[in-house]
């Protein structure tokens, strides 16, 4: 886009703002099923902010969007952090639980304050309310264990490992920041931005924070954790609020799939596999994690980290900036390939099983096949003799037993020498069977290698 376009739309999206509002964003550990409490499911992330311009995109695309599954609008006194009346007075707060339609719940705090926020006090109270969101309270009680008691949920709801922050400076601060921005003064501007991107954790900024873009009547600057979104219209930092709750929310799908690939590789190293009965069980099971891991990586994934939901560079400039910093598509790459290595795994044990299966058969079906030969080779010689025996001739005589081998061993003789002769030759033949396939087993060119011998001392 050029210059002159991007102050054009920076003029019809921008906006004035009174008082300081900040949004945090929580990813929670387990899942929530999006149709959890359907009775008194809140309105729909479109209808419960104004999304401007965006909104056609947003309703286009709303079975893909997060779903509400609990809002709440406390009152500000109730919500409390560490720390008590050191932070800004709140004006107003709405607590909202999200969950994408794989189950990845966010929590969204919506905190708008009352008085002036200047960058330290802010930068306080973000660092609190990350590094120590386990002690925020709702009604003097643990915020998770109020959530999760009004939800009914079966088991108690905790906090992830990933937080996102967006400030959105109003009254004093807002004209701070945009001054410093018209007058070109980096170092008037690295202050207060560092100060509040940085939670206060670094003493002083010597430069502007990462990810800055300026469009003289408004400011965006971000790291991995807290984001300064200053002078832009409600539906645009609605817009910018729901384009970060996808890349946490992603993020923390991301982070599920790498911890349930490593378990199924260990699963896969540790499993009994005595039987193949056990092998058939084990393959079942990797195969169906890996497949609820390829629907993560596609629907709890890669549906947030591109601009289909809200094609507007607006959004795509923020949404490829922030998924950069957070790192998300070189995660989303080696994930993937994690899964597909896991996916190779399976198959070549799977291709095992099927060998060892097809071998069981065919030594199974050769023992048939000699019990079958054997019993045949003992039946026939007795046969014979019973018949001979049985004839009613002149070389039988009535007198002498079938056991007397003095009158009757040319007749043994002629039953029991074929069957042993051949017995003989088949063994043979199968002993030099068995030779030749150890032969061709053996690398041939290995044999005609010479052996290396000692090398003679260098240097003369």
């Amino acid at each position: 886009m050029l210059p002159d376009a991007v102050g054009d739309a920076a003029l019809l999206d921008s906006a004035t703002r009174a008082h300081t509002r900040i949004v945090l964003l929580f990813s929670l550990a387990g899942r929530i099923d999006p149709g959890h409490g359907t009775r008194t499911r809140p309105d729909s992330l479109v209808d419960g902010y104004d999304f401007g311009r965006f909104a056609p995109h947003l309703l286009t695309s709303e079975a893909v969007l997060p779903v509400p599954v609990l809002s709440e609008h406390p009152a500000p006194a109730a919500l409390a952090l560490p720390g008590g009346d050191a932070h800004p007075a709140l004006a107003a707060v709405r607590i909202l639980l999200v969950t994408t339609p794989r189950g990845d719940a966010t929590l969204l705090l919506d905190c708008e304050f009352t008085d002036r926020t200047e960058p330290a006090a802010l930068a306080a109270w973000l660092a609190a309310t990350c590094f120590d969101r386990e002690r925020i309270t709702l009604h003097d009680r643990p915020l998770l264990t109020v959530l999760g008691e009004r939800l009914a949920l079966p088991e108690p709801l905790a906090f992830g490992q990933n937080v996102h922050q967006l400030v959105f400076p109003g009254g004093p601060l807002l004209d701070g920041l945009l001054t410093a921005a018209r007058g070109g003064d980096p170092q008037r501007l690295a202050g207060p931005l560092g100060e509040i991107i940085y939670r206060g954790r670094l003493r002083a900024a010597t430069a502007p924070p990462p990810n800055l873009h300026h469009h003289g009547v408004t400011l965006s600057a971000h790291g991995r954790g807290v984001s300064v979104q200053a002078g832009w219209a409600p539906h645009v930092e609605n817009g910018l609020m729901l384009v970060a709750l996808g890349l946490v929310s992603a993020l923390a799908a991301l982070q599920r799939t790498r911890l349930a690939a490593f378990a199924m590789m260990r699963a896969n190293e540790q499993a009994p596999v005595d039987s193949p009965t056990e092998v058939r069980a084990l393959i079942s099971r990797l195969s169906a994690g890996v497949n609820e891991l390829q629907l993560d990586l596609a629907f709890g994934v890669e549906a947030y980290v591109d601009s289909l939901l809200v094609p507007e560079m607006l959004m795509e400039g923020f949404q490829t900036s922030l998924g950069d910093a957070l790192g998300i598509r070189a995660c989303l790459d080696n994930s993937a390939r994690m899964v597909e290595r896991l996916t190779s795994v399976i198959n070549a044990r799977s291709a095992a099983l099927d060998a060892a299966l097809a071998e069981r058969d065919e030594r199974r079906d050769r023992t048939v096949s000699a019990l079958v030969a054997a019993a045949t080779l003992i039946a026939l010689p007795p046969t014979l003799l019973l018949a001979f025996f049985g004839v009613n001739g002149t070389d039988v005589d009535e007198g002498r037993s079938i056991l007397d081998l003095e009158a009757y061993g040319p007749a043994y003789a002629l039953a029991w020498l074929p069957f042993v002769a051949l017995a003989a030759v088949g063994y043979a033949l199968l002993r030099r069977a068995g030779r030749r396939s150890g032969a061709l087993l053996t690398p041939p060119d290995e044999a005609r290698l010479p052996v290396p011998g000692p090398r003679p001392p260098s240097g003369s």
